[in-house]
C-alpha cells in the first residue's frame, strides 16, 4: 500500500471516529440510536473506492476493538461486537467496499443522483440487511419488529446518503481520490 493510500485510509477512519463523538439520538422503541457515523462510511466508499474504503472501515473496527470510545455514545471495546448494534458495525467494511465498487463502476458518468442511489444500496439497504437480523437476535426482538424499527431511521439515512453523494461528486470534480486508471468503464 502506498503512503498516500495509507493516509487516506487513516483519514477516513478518523472521520468516522470523530463522527462518533456527536451525541446519539436514542429511539424509545429500539436499542439502536440514530448516529452520524454511517455518513462517514458512505463517504469512505464514495471517495476512496472499494479496496481503500473497506480497509478504512476495518481500521475503525480495529480501533473500536482496542477499547477506544469512538462509537457514538462513547462506546468501544469488544463488547460493541456483541451488542444489539453489532451487525451494523460488521456491515461497515462490506458497505464501504460495495459503495466503492459501484462508485468505481460508474466513475465516468457519476452524478449526484447515481451516487445517492449507490449510497442507498450500500449505505442503507446493505447495512440494514446485515444489522437487522443481529438486532433481532441480540435484543430478543421478533424479526418483524426489528425490520419495522428501521423505518424511523430512513429519513435521516436518506439525508446522510444525499450529503455523502453531494460531497463525493463535488470532490471528484475538484480532486478525485479514486485513480481513474483503476476504474471500470460505465
Amino acid at each position: 500500500m502506498k503512503t498516500k493510500e495509507m493516509v487516506f485510509v487513516a483519514m477516513f477512519a478518523a472521520i468516522v471516529c470523530v463522527l462518533g463523538f456527536l451525541p446519539p439520538i436514542p429511539i424509545p422503541f429500539s436499542p439502536v440510536p440514530i448516529t452520524s457515523q454511517t455518513l462517514g462510511v458512505m463517504l469512505a466508499g464514495g471517495l476512496l473506492g472499494a479496496r481503500l474504503g473497506g480497509i478504512s472501515m476495518l481500521v475503525v473496527l480495529a480501533i473500536v476493538a482496542t477499547g477506544a470510545p469512538v462509537l457514538s455514545g462513547g462506546r468501544g471495546g469488544l463488547s460493541a461486537f456483541v451488542a444489539p448494534t453489532a451487525g451494523y458495525l460488521w456491515a461497515w467494511p462490506v458497505a464501504a467496499f460495495v459503495m466503492g465498487y459501484l462508485t468505481e463502476r460508474f466513475w465516468n458518468g457519476l452524478t449526484i443522483w447515481k451516487a445517492f442511489l449507490i449510497n442507498i444500496l450500500g449505505g442503507i439497504l446493505l447495512i440494514y440487511a446485515i444489522g437487522t437480523p443481529v438486532v433481532s437476535i441480540v435484543a430478543n426482538l421478533g424479526m418483524r419488529e426489528a425490520i419495522f424499527s428501521n423505518f424511523m431511521y430512513i429519513p435521516g439515512d436518506l439525508v446522510k446518503a444525499f450529503i455523502a453523494a453531494y460531497i463525493a461528486v463535488k470532490i471528484k470534480a475538484v480532486r478525485p481520490l479514486i485513480e481513474k486508471d483503476k476504474t471500470f468503464v460505465a
